[in-house]
């Protein structure tokens, strides 16, 4: 019988350095010795200053022997086994790795007081603003400036822009456009970290939307006679407001202008049967926008379910107003929520396509 005996752990060999080199011309070797075996190598998340200085010290080397090759990638990899964890250079390094983990008011608010911009392509930043966000950056800005924003923009954005802006600027950003052929990259870069450092020094707003679709929300679940009394006594403390609150309002009977026959199934399969069929009843009991609003419903489902839905709603008792009101706003609540999820796109009401 063969006796097994135990592997013996070899003695550490003694440690091979190559002391005639300095640290940054081992990393020359190491990242020469690298790109030579074809690695994936990326070395623009270093700073400016280590890029350029490893570049210039790959120019000056020229031949060195096998064994100090094999000495510094060994030395190379010994450093790296003793690394157990690594954090991010300073706080723009710590920003960049938390990202999506904080609140964005709290990586502003860091950056702001310590002075640090955000991390990437200043133009990506830019390119991702909607164009009246963009039209507000560059109204601020002189003609040339404007021009090179132009020019870094996604095509059919920049014929938005274009098309937003009054005759004479749009003249003469085009114009400009011509003149900008000699732009260097790097005063394209500068423009653009100018510009998102304006977007860094916006003061933080405390809500996310504008007064009248916050009020619009809250009176698109009120009660009729609440709603109408509300919009009046605006109007006469501000008419220009109450307009605005007016075409961001979206109530059960504007459903056959802002809902698209093919979107209606998926609605009436989303809300609950006995508060669809309260909603339905109250509504066909109405006049007017109301009873249009429920034959919109009806009309774009098939036959057999409308059909069922009209006998369902033919034994009901007559609903009164406070909670056909409710039935109706839970519908309502049921389209805007499949809206934010994407599942269904609103139409334009008629004041928002005359604006």
């Amino acid at each position: 019988m063969t006796q097994l005996t135990p592997f013996k752990t070899a003695a550490p060999g003694p440690e091979r350095r190559a002391p005639h080199l300095t640290r940054r011309q081992k990393a020359a070797i190491v990242v020469r010795f690298l790109l030579s075996e074809g690695a994936p190598l990326t070395l623009s998340g270093l700073p400016d200053d280590l890029q350029a200085a490893l570049t210039q010290q790959l120019g000056r080397m020229r031949v060195i022997d096998r064994k100090t090759l094999a000495d510094v990638i060994a030395e190379f990899a010994d450093e790296l086994e003793q690394i157990g964890l690594s954090f991010p250079r300073g706080l723009l390094g710590a920003l960049s790795e938390l990202d999506g983990k904080i609140s964005d008011q709290t990586a502003a608010r860091l950056r702001r007081e310590a002075g640090v911009r955000q991390l990437g392509d200043p133009w990506d930043r830019i390119r991702a603003l909607d164009v009246a966000q963009i039209q507000d950056l560059i109204d601020r800005e002189a003609t040339e400036v404007a021009a090179v924003v132009l020019s870094k923009l996604d095509t059919p954005k920049a014929a938005e822009l274009l098309g937003t802006l009054p005759g004479d600027r749009a003249r003469l950003l085009t114009f400009a456009i011509s003149q900008t052929e000699a732009v260097t990259p790097d005063a394209v870069y500068r423009i653009g970290l100018s510009l998102a450092t304006q977007l860094d020094d916006t003061p933080e707003k405390a809500f996310g939307l504008s007064p009248e679709r916050r009020i619009g929300a809250i009176l698109n679940l009120s009660p009729a006679a609440t709603r109408d009394a509300l919009l009046d006594g605006l109007a006469q403390d501000d008419s220009a407001f109450a307009d605005q609150v007016r075409k961001v309002i979206f109530t059960f009977p504007d459903i056959p202008q802002r809902v698209a026959p093919i979107d209606v199934p998926g609605i009436l399969r989303s809300v609950d049967q006995p508060i669809l069929l309260t909603a339905l009843r109250f509504s066909t009991d109405l006049d007017g926008p109301n009873q249009a609003a429920a034959a919109h419903l009806l009309e774009n489902i098939s036959k057999r379910m409308a059909d069922g839905l009209r006998d369902e709603m033919a034994e009901l008792p007559p609903v009164r107003q406070k909670p056909g009101e409710e039935a109706q706003n839970a519908v309502i609540a049921t389209i805007r929520r499949l809206e934010d999820a994407g599942e269904i796109t609103l139409l334009a009401s008629e004041e928002e396509e005359e604006s």
